[in-house]
């Protein structure tokens, strides 16, 4: 039993993050006394809701974006997908999918270069990086959606790009950002062209501050109005049904 405590304790520990105090915790549906005895149980776990589950004495552990099932103790918890044969639905896939929603508000959109096609009725926001191969794949991919406005943020991964940051900020300071961004997806050398607009003030750092706020590691990924995300390159015809799956 002891090594059961253990390998409970350890998942729960690794899904904690800094964070302000628990907020629409129970919320008036499960008692105040199991989410304090959670608390006490796992002190270093940010807990954000408790909620009854689908099995009777099981209830929904959300800690950020990871989910967890637990008895009316806090003493087992499963962790796990929660399936409904019956309808054939993957509940836990599901609340998952909800919870890694971006609220568009928060989205400063002054800070992104922006595209449109046709009336710009479909929208969405783009999280790229310059010298990113997968993002190149994407890019074409997007030149070919109609109907839309895209909202591209440079988003460069230094780490695994050395050359992004400075290529982003090149983007950003030339006369026409969309065409430079374009011209660089393209194998065009852009850093050279606007040497001399280097030093104007961009926001890729604070693109970079947002990318990791909203839990966004890699690239392309895209967002929709509704906040859905769709990480890695996709095809037209797959983007375009994933924008109209949400209007």
């Amino acid at each position: 039993m002891r090594g059961l405590s253990l390998l409970l304790a350890a998942p729960l520990a690794a899904s904690s993050y800094a964070g302000d105090a628990p907020t629409d915790v129970a919320n008036g549906i499960v008692g105040k006394a199991f989410v304090e005895n959670l608390k006490q149980r796992f002190p270093a776990t940010h807990i954000d809701q408790v909620l009854p589950s689908p099995l009777p004495g099981i209830y929904e552990v959300v800690m950020g974006r990871n989910v967890a099932f637990s008895d009316a103790e806090g003493r087992y918890f499963i962790f796990g997908h929660l399936y409904d044969m019956q309808n054939q639905h993957d509940l836990t896939a599901e609340r998952k999918a909800s919870l890694a929603k971006v609220d568009w508000s928060v989205l400063p959109l002054e800070n992104s270069i922006q595209f449109i096609s046709g009336k710009g009725e479909r929208v969405l926001a783009v999280f790229s990086d310059p010298d990113c191969p997968y993002c190149k794949q994407v890019e074409a991919e997007l030149a070919k959606l109609e109907n839309t406005t895209i909202y591209l943020f440079p988003f460069p991964i230094q780490s695994l790009h050395p050359n992004a940051v400075a290529k982003s900020a090149a983007i950003w300071c030339a006369k026409d950002r969309a065409q430079a961004w374009r011209d660089a997806m393209a194998g065009v050398r852009v850093v050279g062209r606007v040497a001399k607009q280097r030093d104007c003030a961009n926001p890729i750092a604070a693109n970079v501050a947002l990318a990791e706020r909203l839990g966004i590691n890699g690239t392309p990924t895209l967002i929709a109005r509704d906040g859905r995300l769709l990480p890695g390159a996709a095809s037209v015809d797959r983007i375009s049904a994933w924008l109209d799956a949400g209007r």
